[in-house]
């Protein structure tokens, strides 16, 4: 089908973060999260179908970026994941943060498998970059960043502190108390709060229709 007009994001460069990281315990075992990846690759095919140059920063997930206005690179832990995205942010007009990063990582990565004992074994956790926190410092006037917010308690105060905190445009907040959000399902339940605070609530969609929803609110912004 030949497509006769541009679409909203034509033109406009996006740096989308999506899945999970694992942070390497040994050459066996790392530290991780549930995260599929699912709705972060929603969002990046939502926004290259409408004209969008799509620059997808991976973390380790079973999927396939199929539309060609995406480019793909794969990392696997946080530290990989922010000096990817800490090159790749100043060249593009927006960034959406949907990735499930690590808050911690191993203080010790061992070079060799970690031997069971009848010893109690302590890992020391120590903290990674906040990505989105570092981007939205360096975010520039004529740059959009939009973050994610998985909460369990208290999820309205807790995303309107992380928007703040973190110089978010907007911010998507998703509840882990809603059935058929957060992790693994190929549904999602969301609110979006912007820096002016307007709140507007959503009922639970594919994840394919809550990327669509995410952009209405993104072609206000750029």
């Amino acid at each position: 089908m030949i497509k006769n007009n541009p679409g909203r994001l034509n033109g406009i460069k996006i740096l989308i973060t999506a899945g999970p990281t694992h942070e390497k315990i040994d050459p066996v075992r790392f530290i991780g999260n549930y995260s599929t990846g699912k709705m972060g690759y929603a969002i990046a095919e939502a926004c290259a179908e409408e004209d969008a140059s799509v620059l997808l920063v991976s973390g380790p997930v079973n999927m396939e970026a199929v539309h060609p206005g995406i480019t793909r690179f794969d990392v696997t832990s946080a530290n990989e994941m922010a000096e990817k995205c800490f090159g790749l942010f100043g060249e593009c007009q927006a960034g959406i943060m949907t990735a499930a990063v690590a808050d911690y990582t191993p203080g010790r990565k061992y070079s060799s498998k970690v031997k069971r004992t009848k010893e109690n074994l302590t890992i020391e956790l120590v903290p990674t970059t906040d990505i989105a926190a570092e981007l939205g410092r360096r975010k520039r006037k004529d740059q959009v960043l939009v973050g994610f917010a998985l909460e369990t308690d208290e999820e309205e105060v807790n995303a309107q502190s992380k928007l703040k905190k973190k110089n978010f445009d907007f911010i998507v907040l998703n509840s882990l108390n809603d059935k058929g959000a957060g992790f693994g399902g190929d549904t999602n339940k969301i609110t979006i709060i912007d820096a002016d605070n307007n709140i507007r609530y959503f009922e639970l969609k594919s994840k394919r229709e809550v990327a669509r929803d995410i952009i209405e609110k993104l072609v206000e912004y750029v």
